[in-house]
């Protein structure tokens, strides 16, 4: 196998991996947490590793 052809395949399954997941889940940007929640209030919630136990 040539360096082209892995490359191009790597690239077909990176974009069939992302078009699989576009088909099965539509990104709904009004329903998303925020990516940077510095100082709005929102609490970290589901698996965040730095929650400390009670």
């Amino acid at each position: 196998m040539t360096r082209a052809f892995t490359a191009s395949l790597a690239l077909v399954f990176v974009a069939g991996l992302i078009g699989f997941d576009l088909a099965k889940a539509r990104p709904n940007p009004y329903k998303a947490p925020p990516a940077f929640a510095l100082g709005s209030g929102a609490v970290p919630t589901g698996g965040f590793c730095g929650a400390l136990p009670n």
